[in-house]
């Protein structure tokens, strides 16, 4: 499962080796000063939107790679039944993470105090 580590001064999305393979992504590292907000996604599966290019996509099951919409580009890690964070980033490759995350809230909060931290 792809996991969002928290290592100020920078947030790090490292991926396992099947997410890397499966939605030919690799792992991403930003600044916190990147970030712009962060919020907690009750549903990730609904909220990805766009095409994807490149990456996987099992309807109703999982959604791993590049979903791309107009003037937006959005990293995507999720399955059914799970929450994520969605991170939204400025001046990055990606526009946007949409991330699973087992405690969803407290990651959430944490990269927001991390975030403000930092300036």
């Amino acid at each position: 499962m792809a996991e969002l580590q928290l290592t100020p001064p920078t947030l790090t999305l490292r991926l396992t080796r099947a997410e890397k393979i499966l939605g030919l992504l690799r792992d991403v590292v930003v600044p916190l000063t990147a970030v712009d907000d962060v919020e907690v996604v009750t549903d990730p599966l609904a909220a990805t939107r766009g095409l994807r290019a490149p990456g996987l996509g099992l309807p109703g099951l999982r959604k791993i790679g590049t979903w791309r919409a107009p003037g937006e580009r959005t990293l995507v890690c999720v399955r059914r039944d799970g929450q994520a964070v969605r991170v939204r980033l400025s001046g990055q490759r990606y526009d946007t993470l949409l991330v699973e995350a087992d405690d969803a809230t407290a990651l959430a909060a944490e990269i927001t105090a991390a975030r403000s931290a930092a300036g």
